[in-house]
């Protein structure tokens, strides 16, 4: 009978609370393909690129600096595969506040820009990239990319020599020839991959970017896994295979000898990132691969005259893990 009674007492205690369950349950997140209702640390805007005879919305940040200088420079931040302009906060930040105006574009199939199945490729994101700049006036530009946004600034110093002030590579993916080791997927098995992608193994898959996990990496788990939920999440998919194909397809590691500009490489020595890892059976090979104490090195080695940081310690996104070292060795570079 008092076990009855307790219960009782017990369920009314929680019934008060379970309106608060239900709204959080309902607060959940989900986001379309161009991440709507997500916050950007900064203003996005958009920019009209035409590719393959369609136009298509390209979101950016254009932050001016905080402090005044007589010639600010301009500094443009690219992102990486699994990620968006926002997870550069702290860097707009830190740069907006020594005086440097900086722009961080969402390439086509990332962030909030528009996802649409075209043939992705790198000459045209650098392409759309100039075309960007070109448009907000600016002809002199120091270009920093991250994991595939290594490739993308590649590429763009590449064809851009003459705007491009300065290269800074932060742990860029591309440095070794996937194609040699990574077996080949069809775009159909790519695109089922991505189709079946889950939360806990997005949250598994970030884990290998850190040497020690921190709350603040969750957001960028979450904005991803806020998609999957989305009826248009095919689209984002059908993108993220894609591009893939891109990076697997289009190395840029034989043509780092031809960058004429200041370049610095930038490695978190703990990173073993490997595009396609997954896809590999043989244990032996992931180990002989994906090194970048070593890639860090031969990268540095190749582009003329480039200039070498390594952080110990340090994983994938060092702007994200060790952010006060990688903005020490940014300034100093880009000063």
């Amino acid at each position: 009978m008092n076990h009855s009674k307790n219960l009782i007492k017990l369920l009314l205690c929680l019934l008060p609370l379970l309106p608060l369950y239900a709204r959080a349950q309902e607060q959940k997140p989900i986001y379309n393909a161009t991440l709507e209702g997500y916050k950007y640390p900064y203003d996005v805007k958009y920019f009209p690129v035409k590719v393959e005879g369609q136009s298509y919305k390209m979101a950016y940040m254009d932050v001016a600096p905080t402090k005044k200088v007589t010639n600010p420079q301009t500094v443009m931040l690219l992102h990486g595969k699994n990620f968006l302009g926002a997870y550069w906060a702290k860097t707009i930040a830190y740069l907006t506040a020594q005086g440097y105006r900086v722009i961080v574009p969402d390439q086509l199939g990332f962030g909030k820009s528009d996802k649409p199945a075209i043939y992705y490729n790198f000459h045209q994101m650098a392409y759309n990239t100039r075309q960007l700049l070109q448009q907000l006036g600016i002809n002199q530009v120091a270009v920093v990319g991250h994991s595939m946004g290594g490739m993308v600034a590649t590429r763009f110093a590449l064809m851009y020599p003459e705007i491009t002030t300065k290269l800074v590579l932060e742990n860029p993916i591309g440095l070794e020839d996937y194609r040699l080791f990574v077996p080949f997927k069809t775009m159909d098995e790519l695109y089922e991959v991505e189709l079946k992608r889950t939360a806990e193994a997005t949250r598994e898959y970030h884990r290998t970017y850190y040497t020690a996990w921190a709350p603040a990496y969750d957001e960028w788990v979450e904005v991803t896994a806020a998609q999957f939920e989305s009826p248009n999440y095919p689209q984002v998919a059908k993108a993220a295979a894609l591009t893939y194909a891109m990076i697997y397809q289009q190395p840029v590691v034989y043509e780092f000898g031809q960058l004429k500009m200041p370049a610095l490489v930038l490695v978190g020595k703990a990173d073993r990132t490997i595009v396609g890892k997954g896809f590999i059976k043989d244990k032996a090979v992931v180990q002989a691969h994906g090194q970048y104490p070593e890639l860090g090195r031969k990268t540095a080695d190749a582009i003329p005259g480039a200039k070498l940081v390594e952080l110990d310690n340090v994983g994938h996104i060092p702007h994200l893990e060790a952010t006060a070292k990688f903005h020490k060795a940014l300034l100093s570079f880009l000063q």
